[in-house]
């Protein structure tokens, strides 16, 4: 018996090393689930004609956020808004559809200007059609009003019922002076959002902001692209009325017709711009402008999908991704009318489905929770996100960080980590950190003035206070070098960014994508684990809204 006792007593034993033996999934590391061949498969997915340009209101919106949310829900991430993996966004589709070339009066001679070649224009008014007739033109140098700089291009200037044309970007850019403004490196003044907002908020009629590639960042198609068709909106109480009637842009060369008409021919108005004693001016000129709207108001979505923490589950971190792009528009010149979108942000909507995976791979729970969004209508000025921000399904006062993923180019492995906004919080750090365990290097934005800090999503999550980290490799290639890498972002920039040919290409090399997102992961899931939250650093505007946030 003793024996038949001792023979189980060992079967039993073998057993359990044996099954201890077998190997635990969730004991490997969790980041080692990112791997390229996903990203490859999830990328292709989102950028394929399937998916018809991911633009929000269409059947490109219904099939994108469908398989984020069967995506999440394979993984066994929950809903992350109550019951559900959506959250609405009311939005507003405006046409406008210019009636005639902008008419300019009173000058030397009578001018007009060719839509798209030399203007672009719309409106955000839900009304039926704008007709403005002999708008008085005012150059308000860079339409800035900053107390923390002491400038005021407005001062004493009356635009109530005028035309304002300003420059784009903020004085600072251009001048090597770190210290006018923040030299080269963009202001949120100088992004157009802002100019649009501040003319409105000043009583004008009309803006225009003069196109100029190096200060915009960006060449005239992409404006001509971006404010013509159909454009979306968040919807106001009040039908958006406060805001300009028209807002748009004109080209370089209009702008210098413009200023010769009025008798100002050699004029640099940018380096006059700058000067601190400019005033703003009358250009002595009229201008007229009648648009017709198709008017669509309806919701889209933001998709939000939760990985439910544990002690500490009332307070989250967010990733978050645009998912949207530009749908369908007029045949290129290669006849191919899909704006895919495929590193403009199918990238980005792959990473932080990777991301999830990873997380759900965790063998103990993070401390807190951790939210995946999958925002609408960026393309459109950043508005999931902004809904996001004003309807928060965790109060920003329990939000310890946002880490935002936008367009990242696949050049393979990377040496550098470039942080968009370098300087402004503590996350700086805790990606450095990750960065070097990668042998890679932290590099600040090398473009500056491009204002990319204000152009993603991010910025939403930072203008309530949240430190939020926008960063992605691709300056230092580890195979071919700077001057290559630098060669292939000059090559989208200048040929694919908002362009049909933003498409997927099997040969991509993904391993650059790889190292982000583990890069992300490992942030990500450190501070879900600590018991503080990262702050914003000395001189970043967003600090003392954090404070007041926190009640510090």
């Amino acid at each position: 018996m003793m024996m038949k006792s001792l023979y189980y007593s060992f079967i039993l034993i073998c057993g359990l090393v044996i099954v201890g033996c077998q190997p635990n999934e969730k004991a490997k590391d969790p980041a080692e689930s990112i791997t390229k061949e996903d990203l490859a498969r999830r990328i292709s997915k989102l950028a394929s004609d399937e998916f018809e340009g991911r633009k929000p209101f269409t059947n490109g919106e219904i099939a994108t956020i469908n398989y984020i949310k069967e995506e999440f829900e394979k993984m066994g991430i929950k809903p992350g808004n109550g019951d559900s993996y959506f959250q609405e966004v009311p939005l507003v589709e405006i046409e406008a559809t210019i009636t005639e070339d902008m008419k300019i009066s009173g000058g030397k001679d009578p001018l007009n200007l060719k839509f798209k070649e030399e203007f672009v224009a719309l409106t955000r008014r839900v009304q039926d059609a704008i007709d403005i007739e002999n708008s008085e033109m005012v150059f308000a140098g860079f339409g800035v009003v900053a107390p923390e700089y002491n400038w005021n291009d407005y001062e004493g200037l009356d635009v109530q019922g005028k035309t304002v044309v300003v420059l784009v970007n903020d004085p600072g850019f251009g001048t090597g002076d770190d210290d006018f403004f923040k030299g080269e490196a963009m202001t949120y003044y100088g992004r157009w959002t802002y100019k649009y907002e501040e003319a409105a908020r000043q009583g004008a009629e009309a803006i225009l902001i003069i196109h100029d590639t190096e200060p915009a960042s960006y060449p005239w198609q992409v404006v001509e692209g971006g404010w013509t068709g159909a454009n979306l909106y968040l919807k106001a109480d009040d039908n958006n009325m406060s805001r300009c009637a028209a807002e748009g842009w004109i080209s370089l060369a209009a702008a210098k017709k413009i200023f010769a008409n009025a008798g100002y021919k050699d004029y640099d108005f940018t380096a006059e711009a700058r000067k601190r004693d400019f005033k703003a001016f009358s250009l002595n000129q009229q201008m007229s402008l009648g648009l017709t709207n198709t008017i669509n108001t309806s919701t889209s979505n933001n998709v939000v999908g939760l990985y439910e923490g544990g002690e500490r589950a009332d307070e989250c971190i967010i990733y978050s991704a645009h998912w949207d792009h530009f749908g369908i528009g007029a045949p290129n010149a290669e006849g191919d009318s899909i704006y895919n979108g495929a590193v403009d942000n199918a990238t980005g909507v792959a990473n932080i489905i990777e991301l999830a995976e990873a997380f759900t791979k965790l063998e103990q729970k993070t401390k807190r929770s951790v939210l995946f969004i999958a925002v609408t209508a960026e393309e459109q000025g950043l508005l999931g996100s902004a809904y996001y921000a004003a309807n928060p399904i965790f109060p920003a006062e329990k939000t310890a960080a946002n880490l935002n993923t936008d367009a990242i180019i696949p050049m393979g492995k990377v040496k550098d980590l470039t942080i968009i906004g370098y300087g402004q919080s503590e996350l700086d750090d805790y990606a450095q950190a990750v960065a070097e365990q990668q042998g890679r290097y932290i590099i600040p934005d090398p473009n500056p003035g491009a204002g990319s800090f204000f152009r993603s999503d991010h910025f939403n999550f930072a203008k309530i206070g949240i430190p939020a980290l926008y960063a992605k490799g691709g300056h230092d290639s580890e195979e071919k070098g700077k001057e290559w890498a630098e060669e292939q972002n000059a090559n989208y920039r200048a040929n694919d960014y908002h362009q049909p040919t933003d498409e997927f290409d099997p040969s991509w090399d993904l391993e650059g994508i790889v190292q982000d997102v583990q890069l992300f992961f490992e942030i990500g899931k450190k501070i879900a684990n600590e018991d503080n939250f990262p702050k914003w650093k000395e001189g970043s505007e967003f600090k003392a809204i954090r404070e007041k946030s926190l009640g510090d």
